[in-house]
This record gives structure tokens, sequence and C-alpha cells, in this order.
């Protein structure tokens, strides 16, 4: 018998607004059949008025723990993977710590984009398993709308992304099966800030100049997000792979012994050529993208509600999740649910 930690509920929050590939063609130079054949996304949410992350996150909280018949107050942590806060600072998991009620409990933000929940997951996990905490809430969730440039300038980058919230509850549990108990196995993360510049957002920041911002780097459209395509793709296809691999060889696993693929959702041509190029059945990989687009931190919580929900994943099931991000960073997880 050993202690680890298992995921005991999920979550979502999708915003009610769907904007759809025409609806984008209507103020961009782009159609649906350009969307959806370099992306796979054929609609996507967005927020409307002052909904905030923190507000799509609540959400998704409360339904997560509510699935794994806890309540707020039984947590000990936050951890709040998210690149679109509430503010500027504190930490968007304070706002959520307030929203639910729970003042004095750890707090912690996660700024790794599309691995943030992965990174997110592997803390959690690392607390429970030094019996520090016994029910961590790990949340990934974005409001990406409100940051996009909706000018041609920024179409291949807006076309790709859409808001929403998932959550899961990480909690103590003892394996005595591990071939059946659900935990976690383990997660493997990796960076490389050599690649920072090929997917960001530039300004405003503290490396800019004298100003945190300036009028020109906002006429610039310096404010949005920027991003190499290209090299994005290879890099992506690449590191999914590696990092899957190494958490198979880590836990003496074989593609063929895991039962359910949860990719992040950056590009359905990602997860296809990934799938093929580590001999994955289709079946037996999950995507949300055509749905949702690209939630970054929220997309594998995401996944993983509509995938319970459709009967696509059920418990005992061998799961293997990887996300790939600016940053560079990538990352993967292996777990029983």
């Amino acid at each position: 018998m050993k202690i680890c930690s298992k995921i005991a509920g999920i979550g979502k929050c999708i915003p009610t607004k769907r904007v759809t590939n025409d609806d984008l063609a209507k103020f961009l130079n782009t159609s649906d059949e350009w969307i959806k054949q370099r992306t796979g996304i054929e609609q996507r949410y967005w927020v409307e008025n002052n909904e905030s992350t923190s507000d799509l996150a609540l959400v998704a909280a409360n339904e997560a723990l509510k699935k794994a018949g806890l309540a707020a107050t039984d947590l000990e942590m936050i951890i709040f993977a998210t690149l679109s806060p509430d503010h500027f600072f504190p930490g968007t998991a304070c706002f959520l710590q307030a929203k639910l009620g729970v003042p004095g409990i750890a707090a912690l933000d996660v700024r790794q984009q599309c691995t943030g929940f992965l990174y997110g997951l592997s803390i959690a996990d690392l607390y429970i398993r030094q019996g520090i905490y016994k029910n961590v809430l790990v949340v990934g969730a974005e409001v990406h709308s409100k940051g996009l440039d909706k000018t041609d300038r920024g179409r291949d980058v807006t076309v790709l992304f859409g808001d929403g919230a998932g959550a899961v509850v990480l909690s103590r549990t003892e394996v005595n099966n591990a071939e059946k108990d659900a935990h976690i196995y383990s997660t493997h993360l990796h960076a490389d800030g050599t690649y920072a510049k090929e997917l960001w957002v530039q300004s405003p920041g503290m490396a800019n100049g004298p100003e945190l911002i300036t009028l020109g780097e906002v006429q610039e459209g310096l404010q949005y997000p920027q991003m190499n395509g290209r090299m994005v793709f290879t890099h992506a296809v690449r590191s999914m792979c590696d990092v899957i691999n190494e958490g198979l060889k880590y836990n003496n696993l074989k593609i063929e012994d895991v039962d359910f693929f949860a990719f992040h959702q950056a590009n359905m041509r990602i997860n296809e050529k990934v799938a093929q190029l580590l001999n994955i059945p289709a079946e037996k990989v999950f995507n949300t993208i055509q749905k949702y687009g690209n939630t970054t931190a929220a997309t594998i919580p995401i996944g993983l509600t509509d995938a319970v929900q459709e009967h696509k994943l059920k418990p005992g099931m061998l799961v293997a999740s990887a996300a790939f991000g600016s940053g560079f960073t990538w990352a993967s997880s292996i777990f029983r649910y």
C-alpha cells in the first residue's frame, strides 16, 4: 500500500456565447473551410460583458467539488493555471479563493500557458504524496476573447482561441493495486526558453523599456498574441511524442497499455500527427477542439469532463495526457482514472 493522489472530481464551465467560423468570417478575412482545414476548429465560446477568468473557474470548481462529494471548506490549496488573469496582480487563485469562501488556504497561480494544467497537477500531486495536504483544487481557466486582435492583422491567432474553465479535485488515496486503483502514476515537465518569443505577448511588460506599455506599442498591436505557427507545430509534435514516451518508459508501460489519451487541444492536425507517429488508434484519442477551440490551460480538464459525460472515460482506465505550449513548455501525466 502506498499513498498517492487521485482525481476525485472534475468539472467545467463554458460561456454561453457561441462563435462559429462563419461568425468570424463576418469581420475577418477567413472562412469556415479555411479554419477547419488547418485547425479542425468549427466553433468556440466567448464570454460576454464582465465575465472574468475567476468567474468561469468558480463554476468549474463547484462542479468538481460536487462530483468529489466535498465542500470548498475541505480544500487545503488552490492551484490556478491561466495566462489570462483577472488582473495584473494579485494572482487569480486569490480571487477564486474569495469567491469560494475559503480564506486562509494556500493559493497559487501557475503561468505555464497550455501546459499549465499539467504543471499544476504535478504540484498538487507532490503536496499530497508528501502528506502535506489531502484535497487540492487544480483549475485551468482562460478568457482569451478580450485579448485577441480581431482584425486581419491578428487573424491567424484569433481564429484559434476560445474561453472556458476546467477543474479537478485531487485527493489523497491509498493504492493497494496499481492496476485497478485510481491514482496519478507520474508527471513529467519540460521547458526551453530559447523559443520564448515564438509564441508570446510582448507588451505590457517590464523588459520593453522605461514604461510598462506605450501608445506606439498599442498602435503596433504588441499587446496581442504573436505566434510562429510553423515552428510551434513542429516542436509540439516532437515534444508531445517524446514526453508521452518518457511517461510510459518511467512506468514500464507501452502505448497499447493506455486506454485513453487526453491531449492538449491546440490544433487537431497536431494531435492527429502525434497519434500517427505513436501508432495510437483514433478511438483512443478524445478531441474537443472542434467544439471549443484552444482554451489553453483549460483544455485538458474540459476534455476529461466531456469524456466522462459521454462515457468515453470510465473508472479504472489508464490515461496518458500531454500538452505543449508557449515558453516553450511541454508536459505529460500518466494516471488511472
